[in-house]
């Protein structure tokens, strides 16, 4: 597939997430992705919003669902989501119920391996139950900790090449990439570049970046869909 630029709205207003949404779409974002904070904030509501303001762009509600896969997975494609997101350490009739309802609804289901022991295997497990992409992430409260401690932050870069290759489906790297990285992720064959906190949203207070982020995004875009199809 060709690489895919997707924009976190890691944001707790929706009116705040659909002004961030319309100029990352203006340069040249493909998709947006309702993000956890938004999801909690505004919930269904949030989503309908995105959908009504941008009828044609791909939207994942990021949901990280654990438990009552399918009536999550329901309700967001009612909403107007086209991906939904479900964790690999869920039980796995939990991720097959969220794919079963991926198949009625006509949405993709992305599995997380955020904080699988093994994150590999936890990749190779998602898309053998079924899952349309794997998300290779390491979470905020896990990267902040370990750094607390004075230890090495953890870094999605560590193990994204032996995910990728361990799997036949598209794979995005998430949690604390700097924009640099970000813009390498096809280089190891991950195609679905994301956008977020700390690039575009201010990891702390959740709130857009200062600063012409606009133009920024752009020129983040241009390179990324320089690359050929991966």
């Amino acid at each position: 597939m060709k690489p895919i630029v997707q924009i976190s709205l890691d944001l707790t207003n929706i009116d705040e997430a659909l002004e961030t949404a319309a100029l990352a779409l203006r340069a040249g974002v493909d998709w947006l992705e309702a993000g956890t904070p938004l999801i909690l904030a505004e919930g269904l509501h949030g989503v309908r919003k995105l959908r009504e303001a941008f009828p044609e762009i791909p939207i994942v509600a990021d949901l990280k669902t654990m438990d009552g896969g399918y009536l999550e997975a329901e309700m967001m494609a009612k909403a107007g989501a086209t991906h939904v997101v479900v964790m690999a350490r869920a039980h796995e009739e939990t991720i097959k119920v969220v794919v079963q309802a991926g198949a009625d609804y006509g949405v993709k289901v992305m599995g997380d391996n955020l904080g699988c022991p093994d994150m590999v295997e936890g990749a190779k497990r998602l898309e053998n139950l079924g899952c349309d992409y794997v998300i290779h992430h390491i979470g905020y409260d896990e990267r902040r900790g370990i750094a607390a401690q004075g230890l090495q932050m953890p870094s999605p870069m560590d193990q994204l090449k032996e995910v990728v290759d361990a799997v036949n489906v598209p794979v995005q790297a998430v949690g604390g990439l700097t924009l640099e990285q970000a813009v390498r992720c096809p280089e190891f064959g991950a195609p679905l570049v994301v956008l977020g906190a700390p690039l575009t949203i201010d990891a702390d207070s959740f709130k857009t970046a200062d600063g012409d982020l606009e133009g920024s995004l752009r020129l983040i875009c241009e390179k990324i869909h320089a690359y050929g199809e991966i």
